[in-house]
């Protein structure tokens, strides 16, 4: 009897263990439905009009109109976008305040000894909005028509070439750091505070190539003022079908390319990610939104949270790696 006795109060207790189980997903599922009850928050890091901010505020706009909240915006800026990223690392994880960044926010721990957070551990990768190739455009001017034809005259003269960036550590720096690793060679880092700066030497002649943003050198490509000799990315990019990726030319483990995506704070309830990640992904395949942004030259890049956080991982390793080897040491 004893034994019948505890095998009936083990099958109770498995069922009210069972039972409060579905309760707290159903919970859990109810509060995502509930939510959003105000309107949401969004920092971007960096400033208004940048690549960053336009294509958040496309995006965005679009998941209002499916949440029926606003979401408002704010540009919060300073070093290197990690003054932004310290307020959402900083909010309550309730859904209500998320982080509307890009690729540097897996590039500042290379920069910064005392970053306040951690991008891995203290954020939670909601989803991607899209990733855009960086172009290696050069002068018309220039000798070289190829990657390949670039590589074999910094080779023929060592040190000789030089490169722009818009600024040190920043996704186009790194880009043109992975390539020369990629490739052997040497080449002078030449960094400015705005892209159109950094262009504007290319297409001069007064620094030999550049690797800019696609929507940033896509317009003087078209108009015969630059050369585009490939794009960094896995694919060819849908704006310049007719240019071969780094990898297409021979140069492999070269690919650096910019991408855009929502964090929210560690702690975030997995039912409100999964939420945002779905409310976004169905913002980027509203019709306005897709051809708005692929005129920007941003393509889709379609992750769940959890292959989001991934990625925003390996890059942060990735990015340690080309920091040491461009010499820069975190301030």
């Amino acid at each position: 009897m004893g034994a019948i006795f505890r095998e009936e109060t083990l099958m109770k207790r498995s069922v009210l263990a069972i039972s409060a189980f579905v309760f707290a997903l159903h919970a859990l599922d109810a509060g995502a439905q509930a939510w959003p009850k105000k309107p949401l928050r969004a920092i971007v890091p960096v400033g208004a009009g940048s690549s960053t901010d336009i294509v958040h505020r496309l995006v965005l706009e679009q998941v209002s109109a499916q949440l029926g909240q606003p979401v408002v915006v704010e540009n919060r800026v300073g070093a290197g976008g990690t003054v932004g990223s310290a307020i959402v690392f900083k909010a309550e994880p309730d859904g209500y305040t998320i982080l509307a960044h890009g690729s540097a926010h897996t590039i500042a721990p290379a920069l910064y000894k005392t970053l306040p957070y951690d991008p891995s551990r203290d954020f939670v990768a909601v989803s991607p909005v899209g990733i855009s190739p960086c172009v290696l455009v050069t002068s018309p001017a220039r000798a070289w028509s190829t990657p390949a034809g670039l590589v074999a005259a910094a080779k023929a003269r060592p040190d000789s070439l030089n490169f722009s960036s818009v600024g040190i550590g920043t996704a186009t720096h790194l880009s043109a750091e992975r390539f020369v690793s990629s490739a052997g060679i040497r080449a002078t880092h030449v960094p400015f505070k705005g892209g159109a700066a950094a262009m504007v030497e290319v297409m001069t002649g007064r620094v030999d190539f550049f690797f800019g943003p696609v929507a940033l050198v896509l317009p003087n490509v078209r108009d015969g003022k630059l050369r585009a000799l490939a794009v960094n990315t896995t694919g060819r990019s849908a704006v310049l079908p007719d240019v071969p990726t780094l990898r297409e030319t021979g140069y492999s483990d070269s690919e650096y390319p910019i991408w855009f995506g929502l964090f929210a704070p560690a702690r975030t309830p997995s039912a409100l990610v999964s939420r945002l990640n779905r409310e976004t992904q169905q913002a980027l395949q509203a019709p306005k939104v897709r051809d708005r942004l692929a005129a920007l030259g941003v393509d889709p890049m379609v992750m769940t949270p959890d292959q989001f956080a991934l990625h925003v991982k390996s890059e942060v390793a990735l990015n340690a790696g080309l920091a040491q080897r461009a010499g820069l040491t975190a301030q």
